[in-house]
């Protein structure tokens, strides 16, 4: 493990603290980390809140102990490992956003919320004709006077069922505007003109389908200027991929499938013993890119490729290792309830999760190898 090399004293010592605290799950599933940011998740967060967790890389002068980005990565990372909670998107993500780029009421405003947990936000980026390429989203925001009135339509927009505001990409400019005319609205869940119905996912999970009909939104909700979110979320993003699929979870399941094989007493065959060094080396390289990824964050690097990468292999390694299971263990390993049965029907996500694989690799070609266009 390369942490002892990267991290220093203090941070590893942080990251024990961490694995201390959540030693005893209580009342929480074993598998809270797969099961949404809502519930056991939410009860989580609060605790983190109290901690001052939720906050640690924030300015001080915005409430946070203005500590490395290297603390968060060590947080989520031992929270996923012991299969406690996925990174929280508000004080994570959203939050950075609205230190950099929010006026100085919304920050006063949700800011407090986001750094006690108390305060569950859902992304409504993606549509039912622009998933992945995000230039072609047509939910649209008219302005009338102090307000925007939104019409649309999202899809696959996780914890819109627990959450109470949606961080909502739409468009202000004309239809053919691409990344020019995208503008980001904090819109409030509860309102009666929003619809949300449920899409069942096959690990037991729920993704929504959300349908803007007419909500009316006031232009203080706005978050940057009209028709400047592009870049806002470029950056955004990059950050939520490098945490999509973190490398305490892929240990975690490469521990499961030695638990399968073990007690289906295959662990000592020679050519099982070789495929699981295959993988243990994959996970090198994993762990080796998100700890490149964390150093550039750190250093104040944009780290979108080096995010991208991360994403890519550690999503690719989370099917792989479930699809090894499958391999060596037969149906028999993935038709009933145990664990890696269960990550046999979840990794599927962690390929779409954050910018599916394809889209990975195509920003890696283009942006990180210049190859072909760079539009």
């Amino acid at each position: 493990m390369l942490y002892g090399v990267v991290f220093s004293a203090e941070e590893l010592a942080f990251r024990d603290s961490v694995a201390a605290a959540v030693a005893a799950p209580s009342d929480r599933s074993v598998r809270q980390y797969f099961l949404g940011r809502g519930g056991a998740s939410r009860a989580l967060y609060r605790e983190l809140g109290e901690r001052g967790w939720l906050s640690l890389s924030w300015p001080l002068s915005f409430g946070g102990r203005d500590l490395p980005l290297s603390y968060e990565f060590l947080l989520w990372d031992t929270l996923a490992y012991r299969r406690a909670c996925r990174p929280d998107i508000g004080p994570g993500l959203i939050a950075r956003v609205l230190i950099e780029h929010g006026t100085r009421q919304q920050q006063d405003k949700y800011l407090p919320a986001l750094a006690e947990g108390s305060l569950a936000c859902s992304l409504g980026y993606s549509e039912p004709a622009a998933g992945s390429d995000l230039t072609h989203l047509r939910t649209r925001a008219t302005r009338h006077g102090d307000s925007y009135v939104v019409h649309g339509h999202k899809i696959w927009t996780s914890e819109a069922h627990h959450a109470t505001k949606l961080w909502l990409l739409c468009r202000t400019g004309d239809n053919d505007s691409g990344k020019r005319g995208l503008t980001i609205l904090f819109v409030d869940l509860r309102d009666p003109q929003i619809h949300i119905s449920p899409i069942p996912t096959m690990d037991g999970h729920q993704l929504n389908e959300v349908v803007l009909d007419g909500v009316v939104v006031p232009v203080e909700e706005r978050v940057g200027a009209e028709g400047g979110a592009w870049e806002i979320i470029v950056r955004s993003l990059a950050v939520e991929r490098h945490t999509q699929v973190l490398p305490g979870r892929l240990r975690r399941d490469l521990e499961e499938l030695w638990r399968s094989l073990r007690d289906a007493g295959l662990a000592d065959d020679g050519w099982v013993r070789h495929v699981m060094e295959e993988l243990e080396g994959e996970f090198a390289a994993v762990e080796a890119s998100s700890l490149a990824t964390v150093s550039e964050l750190v250093a104040g690097g944009d780290a979108v490729i080096p995010a991208a990468r991360s994403k890519y292999l550690a999503a690719a390694l989370s099917q792989k290792i479930a699809r090894v299971g499958l391999d060596l263990l037969g149906t028999g390993g993935v038709i009933d309830d145990s664990e890696l049965a269960f990550l046999w029907r979840q990794c599927v996500a962690e390929g779409i999760a954050g910018g599916t694989l394809e889209v990975m690799i195509s920003m890696l070609a283009r942006q990180g190898l210049q190859l072909g266009s760079t539009r």
